[in-house]
């Protein structure tokens, strides 16, 4: 059973969305097999019938392939060209017609790749 879940790299978030200490919303009556967490030692407990026992736990570390951190880099790469280039074109009449250029052109390849497909 996993104990703990640590995120590795800056592409991996975990959070803790409020959970309840206790599963199936848990009465407070002490049954046998019933299970908690106990928040001052930080471990899932299971009632054994006489006392409250811990779970035998280990922390797992996730984190993205390379492949995934590549394209995602890629992707924020690419993003902050954009950014820039966009600023720029409102600024210079002459980076807008290039832009408004390069977004026909791309249209255009579009078009042609559709046609080919017929």
């Amino acid at each position: 059973m996993i104990k703990n879940v640590y995120g590795s790299g800056r592409y991996l978030t975990t959070l803790n969305n409020g959970a309840t200490n206790y599963m199936n919303n848990f009465s407070g009556a002490q049954g046998l097999g019933n299970m908690r967490f106990n928040t001052t030692t930080q471990s899932v407990e299971v009632y054994d019938g006489q006392m409250w026992q811990p779970m035998q736990m280990t922390d797992v570390s996730l984190s993205l392939t390379q492949d995934a951190v590549d394209a995602i880099a890629w992707a924020d790469q690419k993003r902050v060209e954009e950014m820039k280039i966009k600023a720029l074109a409102e600024q210079h009449p002459t980076v807008a017609d290039q832009v408004a250029a390069v977004r026909d052109a791309e249209e255009k390849l579009r078009m042609t790749v559709e046609l080919i497909k017929i």
